[in-house]
């Protein structure tokens, strides 16, 4: 059986400064109505509400490392002015390459001098690493900097190559790194694996996904490759699989995954059930930001660097992409925001929605209508005979007080998400719209 769940075209893939998850952001709506002063405004009503903090910070590759360092240093400087130096910074991430531990050393010392970055473990602080240029004394230095999670790329390969396919299969270098972070004491290692690439096959993706639940790590995020996260965009494009083999892939993940005792937290992230992450789902208080699945959702969210997104409130401002512009505003004591949104009431009750189902499994309908002031099934009305039609193909439960996602429905949660995504738009289904296979399920 086949149900309708929306239209292809309707689809908008969200790419924001997120490194494991597409976040919720849909940077199509951003426009340059909202610059540095709007950004000012809402970190000073941060500070004056004292708000923890979660930052991102992004190191792109190919810099001239020097002049990049310096502009980074001026705005945590500006920012460092306009917020509360008793301001926790209860989450931190550092993403893109990882700088040489030289400039990482300058980089963190300046972050702590101006934001309160707490002790003993305190925080969540993680940073993304490439196995094939990270060695034991590197992950010594990075645990005594004080990052306690790190996420590791699984090198690609192509069909060309065939070394670098079987560096793909070698699990060393990614042993190497799990066996470190434990040696040296760090709370949990994701590894990031994609899939989707037309040189990969449903054999050699089963094989590698052996090989790294071999190795138990905490978290493993699975991700197709033509909706990679902004971290993998920059490699250079390639052929994908058919939709076919992609498929396959995406069902041998699930199912090895869930054999192995992982837990399938949403959007392509597993998780071990002692993971911060499920006890945070299991406990309601699990939550998405621009860096994805989090326990921090409390935060206010403030990007550094090149593209960064910052989330205040109703308020997203993005810097500005242009190197050139960004060495300018910094250099005139600007922040340089180039562009951003105010979430109007409409989109704040669609992103609660999805939060709550991707985070929770399921929606507290009648505290959504007293939260908002809407009647569930009149606001929802171009989508509910959708609803009601996967309530009664056994994927949802759906009754007045609750929407709930049922076991048979829990691969799908991202597809029901982009269900109500597209709710305030009215455009109705037709015989272009992406359909659940229940049978597959």
């Amino acid at each position: 059986m086949l149900t309708v769940i929306h239209p292809a075209r309707e689809w908008r893939l969200r790419r924001d400064q997120s490194v494991l998850d597409q976040g919720q952001v849909d940077i199509g709506k951003f426009h340059p109505g909202i610059g540095s002063l709007d950004l000012l405004r809402a970190l000073r009503s941060s500070r004056q509400r004292q708000r923890p903090l979660a930052l991102n910070l992004q190191w792109p590759a190919g810099l001239v490392t020097d002049d990049y360092l310096r502009a980074l240093e001026q705005e945590i400087h500006l920012v460092g002015c306009h917020v509360g130096g008793r301001q926790p910074v209860d989450q931190f991430h550092l993403g893109g390459t990882t700088p040489a531990i030289a400039d990482l050393q300058r980089l963190m010392a300046h972050l702590r001098s101006r934001l309160h970055f707490l002790e003993h473990d305190q925080g969540d602080y993680s940073l993304d690493l490439d196995p094939l240029h990270t060695d034991w004394a590197t992950m010594g230095l990075l645990r005594d900097l004080g990052f306690n999670h790190i996420n590791i790329g699984v090198p690609d390969a192509s069909a060309e190559a065939a070394p670098s396919v079987a560096g793909y299969q070698d699990p060393a270098p990614i042993q190497s790194l799990i066996d470190a972070a434990r040696t040296f004491g760090f709370r949990s290692v994701n590894v990031d694996l994609g899939y989707g690439h037309a040189w990969q096959t449903c054999d050699s993706f089963a094989a590698k996904l052996a090989s790294l639940i071999a190795l138990e790590p905490d978290r493993l995020q699975v991700f197709d490759y033509a909706q990679a996260p902004r971290r993998y965009q920059q490699q250079p494009p390639r052929a994908l699989s058919s939709n076919a083999d992609k498929y396959g892939m995406r069902r041998i993940a699930w199912q090895r995954l869930d054999a192995a005792g992982y837990h399938y937290i949403g959007l392509g992230q597993f998780v071990r059930p002692d993971d911060d992450l499920a006890l945070a789902q299991e406990r309601g208080r699990l939550s998405r930001n621009c860096q994805g699945f989090t326990r921090h959702g409390y935060c206010d969210h403030i990007g550094f660097g090149l593209g960064a997104i910052s989330q205040l409130d109703t308020l997203y401002a993005q810097n500005t992409e242009d190197l050139a512009r960004y060495r300018q505003q910094l250099d005139s004591d600007l922040l340089p925001t180039a562009r951003g949104w105010r979430c109007e009431a409409g989109d704040q009750i669609r992103q609660h929605v999805m939060e709550r189902l991707a985070c929770d499994l399921e929606l507290d309908i009648q505290a959504l209508e007293r939260r908002y002031g809407v009647i569930f099934p009149r606001y929802f009305s171009a989508i509910w005979p959708l609803l009601e039609h996967l309530h009664q193909d056994g994927l949802i439960d759906l009754s007045e007080r609750f929407l709930c996602v049922l076991p048979a429905g829990r691969q799908r949660v991202e597809a029901l998400c982009a269900l109500f995504d597209r709710a305030g738009s009215a455009v109705p289904p037709c015989s272009n719209d992406e359909t659940i296979d229940h049978e597959s399920v």
